[in-house]
């Protein structure tokens, strides 16, 4: 991965709101909490009591979202003739258990904060803590709001009714962060345009009259149906959509049958579809009805397709991604700056930029010189919590740049 030298004199050589050395333990502590008691989507009762009441403590009024959990948290007086910029973090853990031999250990069965997500909260409560503070000085340029999202690991993701909750209004920008333990803590990873890819989930099942093994020509041989289908869709699709758009079926399950003389009546399979762009993503659903279809028809099976919606590619949008950029080269200089590549993994952050520009940097949470293979959603997943300083710090940075007059960033 490439570090990009800024253009001269971009960005002020020196920003206020810098991180204590209280607020930073206050801060790794406050993660710890969170990872010991993850909560699964839309149950983050505890997590949203824990992020109010701090918020509370710091004079700010944060409102719960209707759902009863999430909230948002405005910083400073909004003048209405200026859109805000949003700061968003996720607070839901995946259902797996947690593996790892260490104090703050998950103490709930089977639910693990596997992908970052009590890391991304900490961040923005903590820029918020520091914002809030300069805001008291009078440092504060314009006026900030804090999302902290419910439901981002449930299809069709909690961005989704955020928004229509109303989380945007007079939001003009948005940003995000999200752990990568490819990158090393201290950088971020950076792209413009698309940084994740679309994800969908995909439920086909087959019917057919069922019968003896000796005779599958009376009937509808099931399970070479459902394999036929398991095999061609894939393959068909790769030929009716752009080999660049990266539009993927992935099978996760396969169930037919239970005995070896009997041929089914019922056949499943679940998967997800996956795409890198938003124009197919847009005909993903029409592609993947025809292809099931026909491979079905062909063997004589009743089919039926339940395609859900997941989520959009996230798209950076370049400005946005450049305000990043500034803002971890004013805090860090411009080695903590990478060019990063696309995932193949979802985000719900993309519903967000359906309406508003924005952009999501990848947080670097790996320790320099860790030579082992970590990813996402894996047990034994975890950080090192110098990550956690890094993103308040560019949250804050970001924050400031954007609320300046454009000559004084130059």
């Amino acid at each position: 991965m490439k570090s990009r030298e800024p253009g001269p004199g971009a960005v002020p050589t020196v920003l206020p709101g810098t991180l204590s050395e209280p607020l930073r333990d206050e801060l790794i502590a406050f993660r710890r909490d969170l990872h010991m008691h993850p909560e699964l989507g839309n149950q983050e009762f505890r997590t949203t009591a824990a992020v109010k009441a701090r918020l509370q403590a710091a004079g700010l009024r944060p409102q719960v979202l209707p759902g009863g959990t999430g909230l948002i948290c405005d910083i400073g007086t909004w003048d209405r003739g200026r859109p805000m910029l949003a700061i968003r973090a996720d607070l839901d853990a995946l259902p797996i258990p947690d593996v790892k031999t260490v104090a703050y250990r998950s103490q709930e069965q089977n639910r693990a904060h596997a992908c970052g997500h009590d890391v991304h909260t900490t961040a923005v409560l903590g820029a918020g803590l520091v914002l809030a503070e300069l805001d008291r000085q009078g440092r504060l340029p314009a006026a900030v709001r804090l999302l902290f999202q419910p439901a981002e690991e449930v299809l069709p993701g909690g961005a989704a009714d955020a928004v229509a909750a109303g989380v945007l209004d007079g939001v003009g920008r948005i940003l995000a962060v999200h752990c990568d333990p490819r990158v090393d803590a201290g950088k971020i990873g950076l792209r413009p345009g698309p940084i994740t890819s679309a994800c969908d989930r995909l439920e086909v099942t087959l019917d057919g009259p069922g019968g003896h093994t000796a005779r599958p020509h009376l009937t509808t041989d099931l399970v070479t149906a459902a394999a036929r289908v398991a095999v061609d869709v894939p393959a068909v699709l790769a030929r009716r959509a752009d080999a660049r758009s990266g539009l993927s079926v992935t099978w996760g399950r396969i169930e037919s049958g239970h005995a070896p003389n009997v041929i089914p009546q019922h056949a499943e399979l679940s998967g997800t579809v996956r795409c890198l762009d938003l124009p197919t993503w847009r005909e993903a659903p029409d592609l993947v009805h025809a292809a099931v279809d026909e491979i079905a028809t062909l063997h004589r099976a009743k089919s039926t397709v339940d395609y859900v919606r997941g989520v959009p590619p996230v798209v950076n949008d370049p400005v946005v991604t450049e305000l990043l950029r500034d803002a971890m080269t004013a805090r860090r200089g411009p080695l903590a700056v990478e060019d990063t590549e696309q995932s193949l993994g979802g985000e719900d952050f993309s519903w967000y930029l359906e309406h508003v520009p924005g952009a999501m940097a990848r947080l670097g949470v790996r320790t320099p010189g860790d030579t082992r293979v970590r990813d996402l959603h894996a047990g034994d997943f975890d950080v090192d919590e110098r990550a956690i300083g890094v993103g308040v710090e560019l949250f804050t940075a970001a924050a400031l740049l954007d609320g300046m007059p454009k000559a004084a960033t130059r």
